[in-house]
């Protein structure tokens, strides 16, 4: 499989690693799944692929063909593009509920030193071939990465990023409105989001437009990281709005914003009120989270009987001025290597393979949503829960006298 060569910040061809990579490739292959297919004999790689990937319906997951119209624009404009199915079981009294799905990580397009008006038209202009390819595959749900109006800045603690922060019905939204409007298409904007109605109070926002263009709703970020250089707590607090689940045209979503996903509480809740397909729109570097990365949504997927859709941007960005974050590393100008991954994960515990680790990518899936209630009925995760003996064990905990349940042993 031939590489493709990233672009830098600069907009020019990146320098190779060492062994003479594409930076960010594990050997110049774009995904552990791409480096194994092209090393292993078939009948070995479908066994491996099996342990890793899963079965959907006792089944590998099936690839799916997409229009001409696409694959185009992805050759065109240089971008990942990969499309699957997860089927259900035939049911007697209930029709498949199919609904396409996808997926869109994104590198930035200019140095974080351009003025901000330029670096936002530069993500718009990368982001929009991918949209387009999406409208074109008849995507019903896209959701895009993490705060992808913008770079990834929450590291340096400098508060002039503040001003790419807009109002939940700002540029971005009114950006993708259009495109909900021309492709029937329901998409999650995930924003810096300035509260104009209360203090101008900035918070890590999604907003989900309709398939008409219309604002269905908005959840913000409940669970804010403080670790390694995620300084985000510098910028914006723990969320305000709950769980929201959102009923659309085509399913039931909700969107766990980044950090979120660290917390099985969080992916629980939504699944509590009725979500059939969460989406995860993040931010993660290599060093501190890649091995979590195929873990934990897969896990959630699974204990809460839900498809979940995991995206991460690419590149590296670098900033303006070092900074440190209190961790006893030297002072340093980036968070680290974005390394994209962007998969789907099956209630089944199936899973797509993921996205490339340094290309700008579009994941495309078809999923029958009727998988969500077999798998309860399957597992009966819901009727085993016993959430009564939880719900009194954390009333325990939060009370001040709160003193744990240890047996010590008499003969210490």
């Amino acid at each position: 499989m031939a590489s493709h060569q990233r672009r830098d910040e600069n907009g020019g061809a990146a320098a190779e690693e060492e062994d003479g990579s594409t930076p960010g490739s594990i050997y110049g292959f774009e995904s552990l799944h791409r480096l194994l297919e092209a090393n292993l004999k078939p009948q070995i790689f479908q066994e491996v692929s099996r342990l890793l990937l899963g079965l959907n319906c006792g089944r590998h997951l099936e690839r799916v063909s997409l229009p001409q119209a696409a694959t185009s624009l992805s050759a065109e404009h240089d971008f990942d593009l990969q499309a699957f199915c997860f089927h259900a079981d035939k049911e007697l009294l209930r029709q498949p509920r199919i609904v396409r799905v996808g997926l869109i990580q994104n590198a930035i397009g200019l140095p974080t030193t351009a003025h901000f008006v330029d670096q936002k038209n530069a993500i718009r202009q990368k982001v929009e071939p991918m949209i387009d390819a999406a409208g074109a595959s008849g995507v019903n749900i896209l959701c895009l990465q993490e705060a992808w109006m913008m770079p990834f800045c929450f590291c340096t603690r400098e508060k002039k990023w503040c001003e790419f922060a807009e109002p939940f019905d700002g540029e971005s939204t009114q950006f993708l409105q259009e495109f909900a409007r021309k492709y029937n298409m329901v998409i999650v904007n995930s924003i810096l989001e300035r509260d104009i109605h209360h203090g101008e109070t900035i918070w890590n926002t999604a907003v989900v437009i309709g398939n008409h263009g219309n604002i269905i709703g908005i959840h913000r970020k409940n669970h804010i990281p403080r670790v390694g250089d995620f300084n985000e707590s510098t910028y914006y607090m723990e969320g305000n709005t709950g769980h929201p689940v959102f009923e659309t045209a085509y399913g039931k979503i909700a969107v766990n914003i980044c950090y979120g996903r660290h917390h099985p509480l969080n992916w629980l809740a939504f699944g509590l009120n009725g979500a059939e397909i969460v989406f995860n729109p993040s931010a993660t570097v290599g060093e501190l989270s890649e091995p979590m990365w195929p873990i934990e949504a897969r896990n959630a997927a699974i204990a809460n009987s839900y498809f979940v859709g995991s995206i991460n941007r690419v590149g590296t960005e670098i900033f303006p001025n070092p900074f440190t974050s209190g961790d006893g590393k030297p002072q340093h100008s980036d968070f680290g290597h974005f390394y994209g991954s962007s998969h789907f994960s099956a209630p089944d515990a199936s899973c797509t393979p993921s996205l490339s680790r340094y290309r700008d990518g579009l994941m495309v899936s078809d999923m029958d949503l009727n998988l969500c209630r077999q798998l309860k009925d399957k597992w009966g995760f819901r009727m085993t829960a016993r959430y009564e003996l939880y719900a009194e064990m954390l009333a325990k905990y939060l009370k001040s006298d709160f003193t744990p349940q240890v047996i010590i042993d008499p003969m210490l």
